[in-house]
This record gives structure tokens, C-alpha cells and sequence, in this order.
């Protein structure tokens, strides 16, 4: 197979700049698993919607921008509708009953979205830029290159949210302990709800980079399957953890693909980062920059 640097930088840069793409479904993940200790299995059905919504209101005529903000308030409503119908009757249950509503929530997502927008795949154009440019012999994608802008800026933002306001350590004593939370004056269900909203924000700009790439349709709630080796990589609880494990998953599977997909008969791609992460299952359960729990009896 024939070698050369500027094929290989182009083909590493397009991986990183993919991961970018995984991380930012991720991000919602590692939102609501750092708040409440739950793994959100409806992460993925979030993005769909979000997406859906947004395209359902610019395609009735609604300007770009107003879309947006709507399509944010349906995002905030869906949050509130959550915590008062299915996370407030189970507050201070076990986690894994907590993961089995998050199922149920993941399907009437998908059942609702369908019912209102249906199930047709829609283009979705808001102005981001798709031209090639060129970087000496090296091409990149003008539109990856703002999704990696885009996911840089969100990690800033949730990473100084997370630390330095209140609202911030709030929901890292509710993820800590629910009962002690709520002991010292923390709002439970307040927080849920806003912990929930963000998570719904976070679809939508995921949902807006994956729905102008790949178009809005219903395959979109199956990326989530892609963040879960990003989430193992990085660690559930770890925000840069999430960028940094997609930048990895992202490159390494565009890599062996590539330089070493001829050799094996391809579709390397397809099971690479499933493979990568039972690995690290294997040596660092808690992943790469997740917090290592010590039990003591």
C-alpha cells in the first residue's frame, strides 16, 4: 500500500475531527451520570428529537434562528415533563431502576418524535460551511472544523459550570448522595430538571452537527451506540474525558480502518472502538480520567 505524510495527517486530522463529533453526544451522557449517577440511555433519543424539532419548525417556515430557540424550550419542557412524571415518584431508588425508566424514556422519545414530525429523513441546512480547504497537500472539512469549535466552546462552558458556580456543586453533592443532599437544603428535583435541560441542550447542538452531516432521520438515536466506547475511554464522570476519549476513538478507528482495514478485510471501522474499550474494562475500569471509587468496610 502505497505511504505518504499529507494522506496520513489528512486521514488522522478527518478521525479526531469525527471523535469531535462522538464526543458532543457523550458530553450528554457524562451530564447526567456526574449529576445523578445514572447512565441516561435516553441520550441518544434526545439528540433525535431535539434535531427533529428544530428541522420540523424551520421546514414550516419559522426563521432559522427563532427555530432555535423554540426548539430550546421544547427541549427545557421535555426536561421538566421527565422529572415530574418518571424521576420524581423514584427518587433515592437503585441506579439500575433509574437506567430501566431512561429505557422506557428512550422509546416514547422515539414514538413522540415520530408521531409529530414522522419518520421521512430531512435535510437540515443552518449556514454552516461545508467547503473543502486546503492546508499545504492536507484537506479538511470546513464543517468539522466547526463542530470541533463548537464542542471545544461547550467543554469550556460546562467544565467552568461544573466547578466554580453553585448550581454546579449542587448537582456534584446530589450525584455523591442523594439523601445527604437533600438533608443540607439541595433542591432534588430542581436539580434533576436543570441537570435534564442542559443534557437537552447539549442533544440539540449535537443534534444540529450529526443532522446537517448526515440529514435528520431516525438512524440518528443509534449514534449514542458509538458514544458508549467514548464514555468507557474517557470515564462516565469526566468532561474533558469525553472530548479527549471521542478524539481517540475517532482517530484510532479512521486509522485502522485505512492503514490497516486492506489487510484484514476491512470494516475495521464497524467494531474498532467496541474492541478498544472491553480493553480498557480490562486495566481501567473507571477509564482513562474517570474518578476511582475506593469502598471501604
Amino acid at each position: 500500500m502505497f505511504f505518504s505524510w499529507p494522506f496520513f495527517f489528512e486521514v488522522l486530522i478527518g478521525g479526531l475531527l469525527s471523535g469531535v463529533m462522538y464526543s458532543l453526544v457523550a458530553l450528554g451522557f457524562v451530564l447526567i451520570f456526574k449529576a445523578s449517577g445514572v447512565f441516561n440511555f435516553a441520550q441518544g433519543a434526545m439528540v433525535l428529537f431535539a434535531a427533529l424539532t428544530l428541522v420540523g419548525f424551520i421546514n414550516m417556515g419559522v426563521p432559522i434562528p427563532l427555530a432555535i430557540m423554540i426548539a430550546i424550550a421544547v427541549m427545557i419542557l421535555l426536561a421538566y415533563a421527565v422529572e415530574r412524571t418518571v424521576l420524581r415518584p423514584l427518587v433515592n431508588q437503585p441506579p439500575i431502576i433509574l437506567f430501566m425508566a431512561t429505557i422506557g424514556i428512550t422509546f416514547f422519545i422515539d414514538g413522540f418524535g415520530q408521531t409529530l414530525w414522522g419518520s421521512d429523513v430531512y435535510a437540515l441546512d443552518i449556514g454552516i460551511p461545508t467547503q473543502p480547504l486546503f492546508f499545504g497537500d492536507i484537506l479538511v472539512n470546513s464543517f468539522d472544523l466547526v463542530a470541533a469549535v463548537v464542542a471545544g466552546a461547550l467543554v469550556g462552558v460546562l467544565a467552568v459550570f461544573f466547578q466554580k458556580t453553585r448550581i454546579g456543586r449542587a448537582l456534584r453533592a446530589v450525584a455523591d448522595d442523594h439523601q445527604a443532599a437533600m438533608s443540607v437544603g439541595i433542591p432534588l428535583r430542581v436539580i434533576w430538571v436543570i441537570v435534564w435541560s442542559v443534557a437537552g441542550l447539549v442533544a440539540l447542538v449535537a443534534g444540529i452537527m450529526w443532522g446537517s452531516k448526515l440529514g435528520v432521520q431516525f438512524s440518528l438515536a443509534l449514534i449514542a451506540l458509538k458514544a458508549l466506547p467514548v464514555l468507557i475511554l474517557g470515564g462516565f464522570t469526566s468532561i474533558p474525558g469525553a472530548i479527549i476519549g471521542g478524539l481517540i476513538i475517532g482517530a484510532g478507528e479512521k486509522l485502522a480502518e485505512v492503514f490497516v482495514g486492506p489487510f484484514l478485510a476491512g470494516a475495521i471501522e464497524d467494531w474498532f472502538a467496541y474492541m478498544l474499550a472491553m480493553l480498557v474494562l480490562l486495566f481501567r475500569p473507571q477509564g482513562l480520567f474517570g474518578e476511582k471509587i475506593i469502598e471501604r468496610v
